[in-house]
C-alpha cells in the first residue's frame, strides 16, 4: 500500500544544511578533514559542521577548538556524546543539535570534495525525493591493499544501493530531510554496524520518500594498509549482515565450504598464476593480478567469520527519538542562524 508524504520543507536559496560528523580519536585525520569542509563551495552561511566527539582519548577535542578560535573560522561546533561508544549515537547527539532542514553525514576519515554538498543537496529539489546517497572513491593510495580495494571500488555506494534487499545509502555520504525523522526515528544508538542500512531502509518501507544517488557528490575514503585492518572491515561486514538478518530478515551470505577453497586455490595456482605471468604485466600489475584470489579469500573468510560469530545484542534494537536526551553533552549555542 503506498503512503503519504507530508509537505516537504521547500529547496530554496536559503536553505539550511546540517553535516554531522561522528568522531573517535580522529586527530590524525581532522586537520584535512577541516580543509576540506572550510572549502566546500556550498554558502557558508547557509551550513553548519557538527562534530561529535565519542569519547576521544587523544587531540581531537583540541584540534576542533583551536578550528574554533581561527582567524578564518567556520560555522563549527564540538558536541560530545560519552555514554554509548557507537558512531550512531554521536550521529543522533548531532541530529539532535541540529539546525538545519537538510542533515548531511560523513565520516572523520573522508575527505568531501568542494562540490560535496551543492551537488548532494540538489536531488532534493524534487519533493519527492528524502534521501540522497552521493559517490565514495578512493583516497589515492600506493600499497597493495589500497590498490586491491580501489579495484573492486569496495566502498563504492554503488554496490548498497544494489543490494537485493533494499537499495541503502552508507552514512559515509548521505543526506536527509530532518523532517522525515519524526516519522521513523533515529539512528539505533546501540547499534555498531549496519545502522546506516537500518535507517534507510526504515524510511523506504514505511514511508512514501524515495532514494536518489547524486554521483557528483563525492567524498575520498581511506583504504585499509594492513591485513588485520581488511580482516576487521570484512568480519564487520559479516556482522552486519547477521544483525540486519535479525533486524529486517535480510538473507545470509551463503558461507564458503572448504571445497570451494580448494577450488579457488587450485584455480589461482594452476590457471590464475601463469595467466598472469604470461600476460606481460610487469611490477605492481603483476603482484596485484598475482594477490588478488588470495585477498579475496582472505576477506571471504573474515565475513564468514564475523556472520557466524555475531549475535544482535537486545540493547540494539532501541531506536532513538527525535526529542533531545537529557544526559546528552554539548557545547555552548552556535552562532549558527536558525
Amino acid at each position: 500500500m503506498p503512503h503519504s508524504l507530508p509537505d516537504p520543507q521547500p529547496l530554496e536559496s536559503e536553505i539550511s544544511i546540517s553535516v554531522v560528523i561522528p568522531i573517535y580519536n580522529g586527530a590524525a585525520d581532522l586537520p584535512d578533514l577541516l580543509d576540506c569542509l572550510q572549502h566546500q563551495t556550498f554558502p557558508g552561511d547557509r551550513v553548519e559542521y557538527l562534530l561529535v566527539d565519542n569519547g576521544s582519548h587523544d587531540q581531537t577535542a583540541t584540534i576542533i577548538h583551536a578550528a574554533q578560535a581561527s582567524p578564518h573560522p567556520f560555522a563549527l561546533r564540538y558536541l560530545s556524546e560519552t555514554d554509548i561508544q557507537s558512531a550512531y549515537a554521536a550521529r543522533n547527539t548531532g541530529i539532535r543539535a541540529a539546525q538545519g532542514s537538510i542533515l548531511a553525514f560523513t565520516d572523520a576519515d573522508c575527505r568531501p570534495q568542494p562540490q560535496w554538498l551543492s551537488a548532494l543537496i540538489a536531488p532534493f529539489a524534487d519533493p519527492q525525493v528524502g534521501l540522497v546517497a552521493g559517490e565514495i572513491t578512493a583516497f589515492p593510495g600506493s600499497s597493495l591493499l589500497e590498490r586491491y580495494a580501489d579495484r573492486h571500488a569496495v566502498l563504492s555506494q554503488k554496490h548498497t544501493l544494489a543490494h537485493p534487499f533494499c537499495p541503502y545509502g552508507q552514512t559515509a555520504n548521505l543526506a536527509l530531510r530532518r523532517q522525515i525523522l519524526d516519522q521513523v526515528g533515529l539512528f539505533r544508538p546501540y547499534l555498531t554496524t549496519g545502522g546506516d542500512a537500518d535507517l534507510c531502509w526504515r524510511i523506504l518501507q514505511q514511508t512514501g520518500w524515495k532514494l536518489q544517488l547524486a554521483t557528483e557528490a563525492t567524498v575520498q575514503h581511506r583504504h585499509r594498509t594492513t591485513l588485520a585492518e581488511l580482516r576487521s572491515q570484512w568480519q564487520r561486514y559479516g556482522r552486519s549482515n547477521r544483525y540486519l538478518h535479525q533486524l529486517h530478515g535480510v538473507s545470509l551470505t551463503r558461507a564458503m565450504t572448504g571445497r570451494d577453497y580448494v577450488y579457488r586455490g587450485g584455480r589461482w595456482l594452476l590457471k590464475e598464476i601463469p595467466q598472469a605471468i604470461t600476460s606481460g604485466a610487469r611490477g605492481r600489475a603483476l603482484i596485484d593480478a598475482i594477490a588478488d584470489t588470495p585477498l579475496d579469500l582472505l576477506c571471504s573468510q573474515a565475513r564468514d567469520q564475523g556472520q557466524r560469530q555475531a549475535r544482535l545484542p537486545l540493547a540494539a534494537t532501541e531506536i532513538a527519538s527525535l526529542a533531545p536526551a537529557p544526559e546528552a553533552c554539548s557545547a555552548p549555542a552556535s552562532p549558527y542562524p536558525p
